[in-house]
């Protein structure tokens, strides 16, 4: 048996707060919004895809924002990211405890953490 990658992550959000999940992950972020397959309920939820990464954002009535478990985004160009978030308003909290990469971790307009990290070329030294 072999574990082949991650097919998605989720998070959750409010009921009824498709519209800022889209504007969020779709306008913010520039995910593409995807069609859930027609087993699915349309109506209930969105989901989002970009690069082989895919993340799909749940209605949930007992919403609380996830402050710990998160999705981590392996980015090419973490400024671009960064200024992308800043510019929306969004927090970016600079993070440099994970060697060999540099990261931030922010958080979606529900409140929800998100880690976005960039691999750094080695000099070898550790970092």
């Amino acid at each position: 048996m072999a574990f082949l990658r991650l097919h998605h992550a989720t998070f959750t959000h409010p009921v009824g707060a498709e519209d800022e999940a889209r504007a969020f992950y779709g306008g913010v972020l520039g995910l593409t919004e995807v069609p859930k397959p027609s087993t699915m309920n349309a109506a209930v939820g969105c989901w989002f895809r970009t690069d082989g990464i895919e993340v799909h954002g749940l209605p949930d009535p007992d919403f609380h924002p996830n402050r710990l478990g998160h999705p981590a985004f392996l980015v090419d160009d973490l400024d671009a990211v960064a200024a992308r978030l800043r510019a929306a308003g969004a927090v970016v909290e600079l993070d440099d405890r994970f060697p060999g990469h540099r990261r931030f971790h922010s958080y979606d307009v529900f409140g929800n953490q998100l880690e976005f990290l960039e691999a750094v070329p080695s000099t070898g030294e550790s970092r």
